[in-house]
């Protein structure tokens, strides 16, 4: 943790940083109020050793301003002049802990074990939300499929292990849910879950969001930060979509990878870290090695162990039990009466080729229990898209031209993706063919576009 130590007392300040420093924290020393004060304005800290008398100051009167500059700060009241009063009166105004000097090291540890402990727990309270408010509500991965119970078999086994793993597969396939999954499974439990989000930010942005900066490091680093590898100490670090990781910053994570080590951006201190790694893509990074767009050391660093996630028009098995957990899930969220799928419903479900995988049947699902007016979803509660999957006659196997037939596919694609690039990479195609393809078959349009599907046997 980064601590703020708050005494007038410089063998006090120092004894207590050396203390705190042997136990793998970093410390800042300040004698006064105002001074504390102005070095919050400046950087970020976790915990702060706060001295009742500052002087003529009363330190008590310092922790509801130090709370307006950081609320989650611990403060840990260390005091000479120890009373029942002062301590009650202290845990009133905020503190966590309060210290009689002279303290020994042992205290400090049990003061910052139990700090750390309710961090976990704080931690571990928003992943929960977060899985129930997303996808990740639905990710028990029973699975009827061979494919995928051999999947699963071998994240089981990746997840005990502290090797890298590297996650592939369609987006929408569930590469997010997986990586949380291994998480609550490994050694890492009790610890953060932090996310990197690789294509979201610029290069300048995300360098700093990964390893944190230091004060005038940039244009607008008026403070010090942690990053997001400092947020993830003990615990696991998921680098999503790290195709998209810019050339730059992937001799950093290498160096991170190979010797655990960082540093932030403006920093020319080594920091040790103790993170594990899981990587998603959607893409296929053998060719973007090949392209000189990911270093290829990077790559086998990486690819130590590889699940490759299968899109969900290859888990026929699975679509019928997958379908109702959602419409549990969703039925019960929004209070409504609906119990089950009509078996026209659910023949759609399995005509379709679901070019959005999981996130795509999510979504279809949860429209549908919303407007569906009876118990049942029926094959009218869904969109047009999909109703058009049995109307249309345009099916794989059906008498129709491959023109035809990629024109549906392509149509339906650009329908389900986040971009025409995300469409264009889904596709394997070229971003300026597609927007060739898609604007011929604007000018071609018939009356009434129809969707592709694929039979359930195929699917």
């Amino acid at each position: 943790m980064r601590i703020l130590i708050i005494d007038d007392e410089a063998h006090i300040r120092k004894t207590t940083s050396v203390t705190l420093e042997t136990l793998g924290h970093e410390c800042e020393q300040t004698s006064s109020g105002a001074e504390a004060l102005s070095l919050m304005k400046k950087n970020s800290f976790d915990a702060a050793f706060l001295d009742l008398r500052l002087g003529d100051e009363n330190g008590l009167d310092l922790i509801p301003k130090l709370f307006v500059l950081e609320p989650k700060l611990n403060v840990i009241v260390f005091t000479a002049y120890s009373s029942i009063d002062s301590a009650v009166e202290a845990m009133r105004r905020g503190a966590v802990d309060y210290i009689a000097k002279p303290f020994t090291p042992a205290q400090i540890r049990q003061s910052l074990a139990r700090i750390e402990t309710n961090q976990r727990l704080e931690n571990r309270v928003v992943e929960l939300e977060s899985m129930l408010s997303s996808s990740e509500a639905f990710s028990d991965f029973s699975t009827q499929e061979p494919v995928m119970q051999k999947l699963f078999e071998t994240a089981t086994k990746a997840a005990a292990s502290a090797a890298t793993i590297l996650l592939l597969g369609e987006s929408g396939t569930g590469k997010s849910i997986l990586a949380r999954a291994l998480h609550r499974n490994s050694p890492q439990r009790d610890n953060a879950f932090v996310t990197v989000a690789c294509p979201s930010l610029s290069r300048e942005l995300l360098e700093s969001e990964l390893f944190g900066h230091v004060r005038g490091a940039f244009t607008g680093a008026v403070g010090e930060t942690w990053g997001k590898v400092k947020a993830a100490e003990g615990g696991t670090l998921f680098l999503d979509e790290i195709g998209e990781l810019p050339l730059e910053i992937q001799p950093k994570l290498l160096r991170l990878l190979q010797e655990r080590e960082y540093e932030r951006v403006g920093d020319s201190k080594p920091r040790k870290a103790n993170v594990r790694v899981i990587a998603a893509t959607n893409r296929r990074l053998e060719d973007l090695v090949k392209e000189g767009k990911f270093r290829e050391d990077l790559y086998y660093r990486l690819n130590v162990i590889t699940v490759e996630l299968p899109p969900l028009r290859q888990r026929a098995l699975d679509l019928s039990s997958l379908a109702q957990e959602h419409l549990r899930i969703f039925a019960r969220q929004s209070a409504r009466p609906i119990k089950d799928f009509t078996p026209a419903a659910m023949a759609a479900m399995q005509r379709y080729s679901w070019p959005g995988n999981l996130r795509e049947l999510r979504n279809v699902i949860e429209r549908a229990v919303i407007l569906a007016p009876g118990e049942k979803i029926d094959m009218n509660d869904f969109p047009d898209n999909l109703r058009g999957s049995q109307a249309s006659g345009v099916m794989i196997g059906n008498r129709i031209s491959l023109e035809q037939l990629e024109r549906e596919h392509i149509m339906r694609i650009i329908e389900v993706a986040g971009s025409m690039d995300e469409a264009a990479q889904i596709l394997g195609i070229d971003p300026a063919t597609l927007y060739r393809k898609r604007k011929r078959y604007s000018e071609t349009a018939e009356p009434q576009t129809a969707s592709i599907a694929t039979p359930a046997s195929t699917s």
